[in-house]
């Protein structure tokens, strides 16, 4: 009895509680990678289909009329990631007093930067994203 209670048997032979223990951990562990795995590719997935929105929303152009709402432009548009309209931190970084110049800012918006900005080259011309910068530049703290 005492042999059976501290002791299984395994294919190898007598093997410790201890160590059955230890196999009951690892599929433990296993069945925790697996889950992580599933969430992981799960997150992958939602994020490529959000960088897939994205370049589509940035391969559709605004008018190229002169009337150009920027500020709601700017709120649709880069509001997701400039939180506040360009005034604080979110995703991206925040806009107003940028240390960045007016070309910097300007290629920013029109070639982007992989893996963490689109390219909205496609969707405004060098005159719309010149009216994005001057926004960018006029942003003040709100009030109240």
């Amino acid at each position: 009895m005492l042999q059976d209670s501290c002791f299984r048997t395994r294919a190898s032979g007598l093997v410790l509680r201890d160590v059955a223990l230890q196999d009951m951990e690892l599929d433990t562990l296993n069945l925790h990678f697996k889950k992580i795995t599933a969430l992981l590719s799960a997150v992958l997935g939602a994020s490529s289909l959000y960088a897939a929105l994205v370049q589509a929303q940035s391969a559709t152009p605004v008018p190229d009329n002169g009337t150009l709402d920027v500020e709601q432009l700017f709120a649709g548009t880069c509001g997701f990631c400039h939180s506040a309209g360009g005034r604080a931190a979110g995703k991206g970084p925040q806009l107003m007093n940028s240390p960045r110049d007016d070309d910097y800012l300007h290629s920013r918006i029109k070639n982007g930067k992989s893996g963490a900005m689109p390219a909205f080259g496609g969707a405004f011309t060098d005159a719309q994203i010149d009216q994005i910068v001057k926004y960018i530049r006029a942003l003040k703290p709100r009030e109240g």
